[in-house]
């Protein structure tokens, strides 16, 4: 397949995905970035000594991860170590504190410590939500860009389980009939952008996972895996250029065939895959009148996830905090409420917090720690004047961070820092109206009705990223990037062996 040149736009999670992949596969393939270095929201950066993975630190359903770097030819084992962390993270209330274990007997024991008498209900989730899992897990892996895609017997089967009409939040607290233990199983809802009182009920599967397979944190951040994917797909014969930012995708006769750059130069293509923000790629990247479904002014009709408000943060001083800490607003409902109807929130915050130097010594200086900091915050469309606000935030954040995270003396301990918000992450990123977690994972924008893999408006186009099927999160991500390839080898009729369940 040396002959058919595929054109990769973006060198984020889901494109080196499928960059690695075809290139193992024969494929000729073009990688093209924006910027200076991989991974998009999964890169890295530095202050100073410090590093900091930009966006995603959790690493749940390695086996994704496992299946696409065997499926290009090598193994997580050989290119990536990594650490199981344990506890997975700390979730701290108002009175209390929660240490979330994947040690089902540990989990229970700590469940009874804060919650006494609720340890018996464990059990019962586990079991409830494997079967849910079991029958969700490979819909996840299926594309769905033909309709008789929905009439598939892995999706019959699984409609029993998608808990129509209920939330995140009914389902668990129905199990949980304790506010702040359902919220210790529904807080996930913001590895989607959405609350647990909107997000649908179908992603129990979400805290399930967790607890079945375990969080993962890669030696160097996150970003690491993004930096090993892009080596691999070289080794297997890609070329992934930086610094080559795409003005827009050529189509003709409703067909992409190549990328014309922003200096000018023109890449032809059998194939193109796009890879950058979704939302911004079709108002950005098409000429004028090209995509029909998603013509930037239906884009306006669309959900988006919220956004987030970020601290990086150096400091000559380590901190007893574990490697993955949320700190839930005192009003969490309110907070919640404020976020996802577009309001600004007070100065009652929820606050994540990850002091991964207690895990992994390579992000800072001995004595030293790279604190990353996260807070969600409505999107853009909520009209914040971030230039405004940005530094009153900082303050409300760090406030938290001291009064609540027993991190007295913060402020004096700060050396290095950046500051990125809902604005900063459209501006520097391209993140369409700095919707962090991409498309809202409503029911009507999910599965067929979410953008397709095989990109629904142009032919010869495929989607791999958060705002395509099966969602944003990284092992969704990989996913997508892994469909996409699988349906360009199959137009091709390469074989290949894939876990994917595409049948």
């Amino acid at each position: 397949m040396k002959n058919k040149h595929i054109v990769i736009v973006g060198a984020g999670p889901g494109g080196l995905t499928a960059a690695m992949i075809l290139a193992h596969r024969g494929f000729r393939v073009t990688v093209l970035e924006a910027r200076e270095q991989v991974g998009g929201r999964n890169g890295a950066f530095r202050l100073g000594p410090y590093t900091f993975d930009i966006g995603p630190t959790f690493l749940m359903l390695k086996s994704i991860l496992d299946e696409v770097f065997e499926e290009a030819g090598t193994s997580t084992e050989a290119v990536l170590p990594m650490q199981r962390l344990s506890p997975m993270y700390r979730l701290q209330f108002n009175d209390r504190h929660l240490d979330v274990s994947d040690d089902p007997e540990k989990m229970k024991a700590e469940i009874a410590r804060c919650f006494p008498g609720m340890e018996s209900a464990y059990d019962a989730f586990f079991a409830r939500e494997k079967k849910r899992f079991d029958a969700l897990y490979p819909c996840l892996q299926k594309p769905y860009h033909q309709l008789k895609a929905l009439f598939s017997r892995h999706l019959i089967k699984a409609v029993p389980h998608l808990a129509l009409g209920k939330s995140l939040y009914d389902v668990m607290f129905k199990n949980f009939p304790e506010q702040d233990l359902a919220l210790s199983f529904t807080f996930q809802a913001k590895y989607l952008g959405m609350s647990p009182w909107e997000c649908p009920g179908l992603f129990a599967i979400i805290p399930y996972i967790e607890h079945a397979f375990g969080i993962y944190h890669p030696v160097g951040g996150l970003s690491r895996i993004s930096d090993v994917m892009a080596e691999t797909a070289r080794k297997n014969g890609a070329e992934i250029r930086l610094n080559a930012p795409v003005k827009q995708v050529i189509v003709r006769s409703g067909a992409a065939c190549g990328v014309e750059l922003e200096n000018g130069e023109r890449i032809d293509a059998d194939e193109v895959i796009l890879n950058a923000d979704f939302a911004y790629a079709a108002e950005n990247l098409f000429a004028p009148g090209v995509l029909k479904k998603y013509a930037p002014e239906k884009l306006k009709k669309k959900k988006f996830s919220c956004s987030t408000f970020m601290l990086y943060l150096g400091l000559d001083k380590q901190y007893d905090l574990p490697h993955h800490t949320i700190f839930f607003a005192k009003e969490y409902r309110k907070n919640v409420d404020d976020i996802f109807h577009l309001r600004e929130p007070g100065s009652d915050l929820s606050v994540y917090v990850r002091n991964a130097g207690v895990t992994d010594p390579t992000l800072a200086p001995k004595g030293h720690s790279a604190i990353y900091v996260l807070v969600p915050m409505p999107n853009l469309r909520s009209g914040t004047g971030w230039n405004e606000k940005r530094a009153a935030f900082r303050e409300i954040v760090l406030d938290i961070m001291e009064q609540r995270g027993g991190m007295t003396d913060l402020r004096k301990h700060i050396v290095q820092e950046k500051i990125m918000t809902p604005a900063d992450w459209q501006n520097d990123l391209n993140v369409y109206e700095g919707a962090t977690f991409n498309l809202a994972h409503s029911l009507d924008q999910m599965i067929h009705l979410r953008p397709r893999n095989k990109f629904e408006d142009v032919d010869c186009c495929y989607l791999a990223g958060g705002g395509t099927h099966p969602g944003s999160g990284l092992p969704t991500i990989y996913e997508s990037g892994r469909i996409a390839a699988n349906l360009i080898s199959r137009k091709y009729n390469v074989s290949f062996t894939s876990a994917n369940c595409m049948i």
